[in-house]
């Protein structure tokens, strides 16, 4: 993981004095919350319906166990003991002072943590693939590459007032593990004919107009980068509509001019940019990697692993769903889901974190990472030691074994807290869950994401939902739309609407409907959800959804 140095803390510390200066000011009377705005949303402050709400950088989802530790204590000190984990692997607070958010700014850069660029018409947080530099799929690790480009971004004084939000993922196998084409940019790393590069995909996104990035570039050299995503971000800059700010993301600018009328644009603004990089970026890259430390992995016998796996059935099922080969052998990637049936998704106390922190300490060479499906990783544990970590989750009721089955819902705060929200997502979530835990068939169901948003921004990634839910309001009446055949993977699609939408106490026995007719209508077991909708297509599910008879049938 990357460290700090002592530019990175300095410049921390007078951002925070600045802030800390504009709170009191704010505090005094001296600015209004129409002045106030635009200097909380640049250190990650929304006001949400009922209060202030901090959101935190956690780039490229790593975490350590000072920083986890850090944010338990924060969550104690100043909210209500506990954080939310986004779909943009941040933490957010739901309940902070104004008063108090200076310090916990000040107490989160002590462990080297901001809130910069969370909010805006800016860069946000790089993202990656959570399991980065454990996967045995992947090139090389996607991390420092993304620390480049959060340090090259943050704060950079021509894209700080860009026509809209501005969203970055890298990663480096085939297998997209961070939704990398429903990006404005997304990045994967490259080999070709020896030479490391990457393939430049553009205009991705989610929200009112949901669209699949494009190819811009199958393969740009690596030392090209930098100067690469500056004509990129500089023509969207330029082209990008501020008329309508529902036109406004890059994904509609690529749509209305054409992907080779903007490629023509980037082509040309390149060579300018390229100019003025000397290589000095390239030397910074590799004093990044040199600040990653890897881990040192030794051989251990995992006899007690499997052993474990044979006699207990509550442990074998959650590590068939929790627990992924390592590129080390006789390690394992294990996910920690923060899905228990009933519970906020994404949800963990204070408690909790401590636990993953020492867990981490302990098995996981201090190393957490957070997932955009809102669940926490330790990517780097024994064979010898899952038992161990196993039971120490169970105890803190993180033990549930539903990683990419149907319960692990991704969900936004919805209308219990965003104050755009048009209906409630939580509750949806949770009623899902706590029905599939009733019924007992989640495992036999299999991979089944469901995603929930509670408005057309599409916070819950709703459109590339197996199962995909939208709720609106519909003259004071909350109603959830839903839509089929979405994918996050490397074959990313954007879900069909299947028709009318249903009411807040419909919704929970509609998804049940279509969880048994894809158990009625597949091949056998291991024929996926997505699958079996591809293969039919809508109209058996749609029929199970709206049909007099199918319904009745459900009921019984």
């Amino acid at each position: 993981m990357y460290q700090y140095t002592d530019f990175d803390r300095a410049f921390l510390a007078t951002r925070n004095r600045q802030f800390r200066a504009q709170v009191e000011r704010r505090i005094d009377g001296s600015l209004t919350e129409d002045e106030f705005r635009p200097l909380r949303l640049m250190n990650g402050l929304y006001l949400q319906l009922h209060a202030y709400m901090l959101r935190v950088a956690v780039p490229y989802g790593s975490l350590d166990p000072a920083k986890m530790r850090q944010l338990a204590m924060i969550a104690e000190r100043w909210d209500k003991g506990y954080g939310h984990f986004t779909t943009r692997t941040n933490i957010q607070y739901n309940w902070p002072k104004l008063a108090d958010v200076p310090d916990i700014l000040d107490a989160l850069s002590q462990v080297g943590m901001h809130a910069i660029q969370t909010s805006g018409n800016t860069i946000r947080n790089v993202t990656s693939d959570h399991f980065a530099g454990a996967a045995a799929d992947e090139l090389t690790d996607p991390r420092p590459v993304a620390e480049l480009i959060r340090q090259w971004s943050t704060d950079h004084p021509e894209f700080q007032f860009l026509p809209r939000k501005f969203k970055i993922a890298v990663i480096a196998s085939e297998a997209d593990r961070a939704v990398m084409k429903s990006h404005d940019i997304g990045l994967r790393i490259v080999e070709r004919d020896g030479a490391r590069g990457y393939q430049v995909w553009v205009g991705g996104g989610m929200g009112r107009t949901p669209m699949v990035a494009k190819l811009l570039r199958d393969f740009l050299p690596e030392a090209d980068l930098l100067p690469y995503l500056e004509a990129i971000v500089a023509t969207y800059n330029r082209m990008g509509r501020r008329d309508n700010k529902y036109k406004a993301r890059i994904k509609i600018t690529v749509h209305e001019h054409g992907l080779d009328a903007f490629r023509d644009e980037v082509e040309a603004e390149f060579p300018a940019r390229r100019a003025v990089f000397s290589g000095a970026d390239q030397d910074w890259l590799a004093d990044i990697r040199a600040r990653f430390v890897t881990p040192r992995l030794t051989e251990r016998d995992a006899a007690a692993y499997y052993a474990a796996r044979d006699n207990d059935p509550l442990f074998r099922a959650w590590t068939d769903t929790n627990v992924v080969p390592h590129k080390h052998p006789d390690h394992g990637i294990v996910t920690i889901s923060l899905k228990a049936h009933g519970a906020t998704p994404g949800d963990a106390s204070a408690e909790q974190m401590r636990l993953v922190a020492d867990l981490a300490e302990r098995y996981g060479h201090d190393d957490i990472r957070v997932t955009h499906a809102q669940n926490l990783v330790l990517p780097h544990v024994a064979l010898a030691d899952i038992p161990a970590v196993h039971a120490a989750l169970r105890e803190a009721g993180l033990g549930t074994a539903n990683i990419g089955l149907a319960s692990d819902i991704i969900a936004c705060p919805g209308m219990d807290y965003c104050a755009l929200a048009t209906a409630r997502s939580i509750p949806v979530a949770q009623g899902i869950a706590t029905r599939l835990d009733e019924l007992k068939i989640e495992h036999e169901v299999g991979h089944l994401q469901i995603k929930i948003s509670g408005c057309i921004n599409a916070c819950g990634h709703h459109h590339v939902g197996h199962i995909g839910i939208l709720g609106l309001d519909r003259a004071g009446v909350e109603n959830y739309q839903i839509t089929l055949g979405g994918d996050p993977s490397d074959s990313t699609a954007i879900g069909t609407r299947t028709g009318p939408g249903f009411a807040y106490d419909e919704i929970v026995p509609a998804v049940e409907r279509l969880i048994f007719a894809y158990l009625d209508l597949r091949e056998g077991p291991e024929e996926t959800f997505l699958e079996t909708y591809r293969r039919l297509g809508m109209a058996p599910f749609k029929s199970a959804l709206y049909d007099t008879e199918a319904r009745a049938h459900a009921a019984e």
